[in-house]
């Protein structure tokens, strides 16, 4: 059938549009290999078996691919988001598991998803040429791969509705879900912010060496590595010519030749990443789960697998691997002034508010007069606030991001108080002073809409956390 597709007549005016297609974020989660004949260079293993360079390669394509059809011209500024090196690993593992479950997709699916695309038609019919175009200069793939990387998606569309058939929301859900979004409240706070104490703290060095000693595993460098690389463009080269080229550099390194010389030979700029922690970026190259996942498990001077990542293959290079350690007190000297500084006024500030909380509850015991926030700002020597109206998931002026504060004020009389809420910045305790509902007979008319909406992220999270979990025997299998 895909044959007869790419053969049939077309139209030969072409009008070539890559529009941006918003499909269903899990189909990026996609699923493995299409390539024959892989090298044997095995880069990681999935439910125990072995994955080569050449098959994850494969399925970094393809989610390349899939990004491009859904975010178009605008893919090379989303990128640096999407972490399609991690999408690849999960393409592998959810193809697989399909796999498992006997899930298939016919030709004739995959044909209608082609056709179906607005930018392989004219007007209003799908066109070869404009297919056949597309595929070569911007997706740059050729057709019986892409269908292959197309039926894969079906086959991934397939098994998250599978994963997610039981998800549902009842008319309460719904109901409750909806006035915690639209319902608008404004409230009254007690603060105690740790940097107003901090100025009065001068730690002694007997007192810095003491905390040093009690938390010096708050101090602990993590492990971290040192990378000789050079870097392959791969844009514009023969697939086959530069893989031949890589597979010669690799077995010449393997054999003890110096890199330095080879790189060299070959036009390859070679560098050095300087130390960089378990954790961090990659300098120079930024971040790859690939390449920590390599590393954390070779020796110094040992050869990796080349990744490939952003059009380029990599050839990596352990120079140096430093384990993690505990510094001498006196190198990190300020750093454990500004902990000891930070966590002493922290507790202060903390004290200070249950204080004032524990005197709230004395007092709110058969009493059922209003509390007065200011005046018990001023006796407590705290800070006094109110807010304008605000919804759930927004930002508050001078406090941050407002979930907590919502989800413990909407609970409240206009007589009551919240318990302590505790923010990065400090210490707050929340007290209603208006709420306005959400509105009845707007809900009414959005609830069918709204309502699937939220089946829809449901649906998300639920194979969201499929996902962590199938990643996680795939690892340990």
């Amino acid at each position: 059938m895909l044959n007869r597709l790419r053969k049939k007549k077309t139209a030969k005016k072409i009008w070539i549009v890559l529009a941006i297609v918003i499909l269903p974020a899990f189909i990026l989660w996609g699923a493995g290999s299409v390539g024959k004949g892989q090298k044997n260079i095995y880069i990681g293993k999935v439910f125990g078996r072995n994955i080569t360079f050449i098959e994850y390669k494969n399925a970094f394509d393809a989610v390349r691919n899939q990004a491009t059809l859904q975010f178009g011209e605008k893919l090379p500024e989303v990128q640096k988001y999407l972490n399609l090196e991690a999408q690849a690993w999960d393409r592998i593992i959810l193809l697989a598991e399909a796999k498992r479950h006997k899930i298939k997709a016919s030709d004739k699916e995959v044909t209608g998803l082609i056709q179906s695309y607005p930018f392989f038609q004219n007007k209003g019919r799908f066109d070869n040429q404009i297919y056949a175009q597309l595929l070569e200069y911007v997706f740059r793939t050729q057709p019986r791969i892409f269908e292959e990387q197309l039926r894969q998606n079906i086959i991934v569309s397939k098994f998250f509705n599978t994963v997610t058939s039981g998800v549902t929301v009842s008319e309460e859900e719904s109901k409750d879900e909806y006035q915690k979004l639209n319902e608008e409240i404004s409230i009254y706070y007690l603060a105690c912010l740790p940097a107003d104490f901090a100025k009065d703290i001068t730690p002694s060095d007997d007192g810095l060496k003491k905390y040093f000693g009690d938390n010096s595993l708050e101090f602990k460098q993590p492990l971290s590595f040192n990378l000789e690389y050079a870097a392959l463009s791969s844009e514009g080269e023969d697939e086959k010519k530069i893989k031949d080229k890589i597979d010669n550099l690799l077995l010449r390194l393997r054999k003890k030749a110096d890199f330095s010389k080879l790189a060299q030979e070959n036009n390859l700029g070679l560098k050095e990443t300087g130390f960089f922690a378990q954790t961090d970026p990659i300098p120079g190259i930024g971040w790859s789960q690939d390449i920590l996942n390599l590393i954390s498990k070779a020796k110094p001077q040992e050869i990796l697998p080349p990744v490939y990542m952003e059009k380029k293959y990599y050839i990596l290079k352990l120079k140096e691997r430093k384990e993690p350690y505990i510094p001498d007190f006196e190198t990190i000297k300020d750093k454990v002034r500004e902990a000891f500084v930070n966590n002493e006024s922290r507790k202060a500030a903390r004290e200070r508010i249950e204080n004032c909380l524990a005197k709230l509850q004395e007092t709110r015991q058969g009493n059922s007069s209003s509390i007065d926030f200011e005046s018990i700002a001023k006796d407590y020597n705290l800070k006094y606030g109110a807010t304008g109206f605000f919804k759930y998931n927004s930002y508050i002026e001078n406090i941050g991001v407002s979930d907590n504060f919502f989800i413990q004020a909407r609970s409240l009389n206009k007589d009551g108080f919240s318990q302590i809420i505790e923010t990065p910045a400090g210490f707050y305790i929340a007290g209603l002073k208006e709420k306005k509902p959400a509105d009845e007979e707007k809900f009414a008319g959005e609830k069918a809409q709204f309502t699937q909406k939220l089946i829809e992220q449901k649906k998300e999270e639920h194979f969201l956390k499929y996902l962590r979990d199938l990643k996680a025997r795939a690892q340990s299998s």
